[in-house]
């Protein structure tokens, strides 16, 4: 490859600008933290209480700084409250608040971020 070649120098900054689009494509993706569709698949709170770890979590959500994971298998629009599973220094049953989700900050403004390739799974499986 010629470093002077006009043309591999335009494709080269062509590729990586599609390489950027998609990652800031991505990354809006992922901090958009409850999506219409997977707001819609979520069960009301109590909904699965018989269930215990066999519901269903629908949404994953973690701190890419640290090793807290949130999982959700229950929703209150209203509220804006989930129930589910959290792992962090222990791992528990509960509820957490998608507004203080949102609040949180990491180092460097870091915020948290939903899994993109996330299937659902029982909440005996999230760890």
């Amino acid at each position: 490859m010629d470093p002077f070649n006009e043309e591999e120098t335009k494709r080269l900054f062509h590729e990586h600008n599609e390489d950027e689009v998609l990652a800031r494509s991505q990354a809006r993706q992922a901090h958009r933290l409850l999506p219409p569709e997977i707001a819609a698949d979520l069960p009301p709170l109590y909904a699965n209480e018989q269930k215990g770890e066999e519901a269903i979590a629908y949404l994953k959500v973690f701190t890419p700084w640290s090793n807290w994971t949130w999982y959700a298998s229950e929703y209150d629009p209203e509220e804006q409250i989930f129930f589910g599973v959290v792992v962090g220094q222990e791992r528990e049953l509960g509820y957490f608040s998608l507004d203080e989700l949102y609040a949180i900050r990491g180092p460097g403004g870091l915020r948290i971020e939903r899994d993109l390739y996330w299937k659902p799974r029982p909440l005996k499986e999230c760890r």
